[in-house]
């Protein structure tokens, strides 16, 4: 082991006569380098006299390739922290904490070989924990945040190498930020080992190279050097499927308590809708067919019989039937269901229009489950837009994905970054009145047609929907 030692002093005397006094079993140490601004420093004058290369400046020791291990002997934590930055990834560094092991060797025999056992083992531990078969990402890192060590696993998954990494700080590697972790959101592991001097765990949102969040359970171990916190080893690990599987079973269960509820109510609902259905139809025996009031009624009869379908088509989300699906063309669904809500926007005085692609090819949906679809995204969107505002929906072919795309969006008030996340979950929502079903069984419906369903949405710019519907007749059948 070829050694350069930083700080020239009375100790690198002592530190070089324990190396040739020794002969060492498991590695050879020589000092092939000494450094010191002081030329006079008695560990400078000596390595003279022994034709070991010598120098003021410490940063000369990274030019050189015969240097295995760097031992920091001024007592300067900087001087520390400035060489594990800069040395080479294949070269070791030690403090002038460290190298007191040393001293604690030419004390007896007895203690140098238990002394050296330990070292052995700890530096074996410390090699498996870095680059051994644990798969886990792994950082060493100072109390000042500053990473001193990373192994090669986390290099990977974050694509960067080891010297854009080393001596930077945590917070930028991990969360890109220019400041610590803090708050609730993201609570910072190592500031509670610096209170405690204990193990303390947290669980991180990471931003990955392609703007992917990762879920991350974090936790910080002490390095202890003579008493005293020097630093925390980081162990993390990716729960991103953990939380994801757990966030579906809550949606099962929720959809279980939809499908009771549903059970419950649906008898409620039908027998006042059979009121109203009957009632209209009877009242319109005595009118005039063709005139306003007429029309109005059988508005509200074919209505009642919509609401009918909306209560099975709940039942049929909870229970996760198949939608009965034919060849329809999109572009006259989104017609229909706009002549349906036109009334509601035109009564706040919003401006409701489309934009719909020429030749559209068909696809295989439901078309009941898929006007109730655009009639309850038009509807939220009438709800959040004031008057003057704008309701768009446009239909487009996305050739490379051989689909169809849907969009509804609107000027309203649009939704928290925080609530975006959650507008799909059963029984979620900002509305006073709002049951918190629509948008789950909207989304439910898109699924069982083998689309997707997005939300893009800023505060005070309105949102905008987006859904997608698979041309391939063979997977839409």
């Amino acid at each position: 082991m070829r050694i350069a030692i930083v700080g020239a002093g009375n100790r690198c005397v002592y530190l070089m006569d324990i190396i040739n006094k020794y002969d060492f079993e498991i590695v050879s140490p020589v000092v092939v380098a000494v450094a010191d601004i002081d030329k006079t420093a008695p560990g400078f004058v000596k390595a003279v006299k022994k034709n070991i290369f010598v120098t003021t400046d410490y940063n000369d020791l990274f030019e050189k390739d015969n240097i295995d291990l760097i031992i920091e002997l001024t007592d300067n934590l900087e001087i520390h922290n400035d060489i594990v930055a800069k040395k080479n990834p294949n070269v070791r560094a030690m403090s002038h904490n460290v190298a007191r092991l040393f001293w604690e060797i030419d004390c007896s025999s007895h203690k140098y070989a238990k002394t050296h056992q330990e070292l052995s083992e700890t530096q074996a531990i410390y090699n498996a924990m870095i680059n051994g078969p644990i798969l886990d990402d792994v950082l060493v890192m100072s109390l000042d945040y500053k990473i001193i060590d990373i192994n090669e696993i986390y290099l990977k998954k974050l694509g960067l190498a080891r010297e854009d990494v080393i001596g930077k700080h945590c917070y930028e590697i991990t969360h890109h930020k220019s400041r610590p972790c803090s708050g609730k959101e993201h609570p910072c592991p190592l500031n509670q080992v610096k209170k405690t001097g204990q193990s303390s765990s947290a669980t991180h949102i990471h931003i990955s190279q392609n703007g992917k969040k990762h879920f991350v359970s974090i936790t910080c171990y002490p390095l202890i050097e003579n008493g005293e916190l020097t630093g925390v080893i980081e162990v993390s690990k990716d729960v991103t499927k953990e939380i994801e599987f757990e966030k579906k079973m809550m949606q099962q269960e929720k959809m279980v308590s939809i499908g009771r509820l549903s059970a419950g109510v649906a008898h409620e609902i039908n027998n006042p809708l059979t009121t109203i259905l009957t009632s209209s139809m009877l009242i319109q025996e005595d009118l005039e067919p063709g005139t306003e009031i007429y029309e109005e009624l059988t508005t509200i009869s074919n209505e009642a019989l919509r609401c009918r379908k909306i209560v099975k088509s709940l039942l049929d989300f909870a229970r996760q039937s198949k939608p009965f699906k034919k060849k329809e063309n999109l572009n006259e669904v989104i017609r229909e269901s706009m002549v349906l809500t036109r009334k509601q926007a035109n009564f706040k005085d919003i401006k409701l229009t489309s934009q719909l692609a020429k030749d559209l090819p068909a696809v295989f949906i439901d078309k009941d489950q898929i006007q109730q679809t655009i009639i309850n995204l038009t509807l939220n969107a009438i709800e959040a837009t004031s008057a003057g505002g704008e309701i768009q929906l446009c239909s487009t072919f996305l050739e490379t994905r051989n689909a169809i795309e849907l969009q509804v969006s609107d000027t309203g008030d649009g939704i928290n970054a925080d609530d975006l996340d959650k507008i799909f979950d059963p029984f979620f929502t900002t509305k006073k009145n709002g049951t918190g079903l629509g948008l789950a069984i909207t989304h439910g419906i898109i699924e069982q047609h083998n689309g997707t369903i997005t939300a893009k949405s800023e505060p005070g710019k309105g949102t905008r929907f987006y859904v997608t519907f698979p041309v391939d007749q063979e997977n839409n059948k």
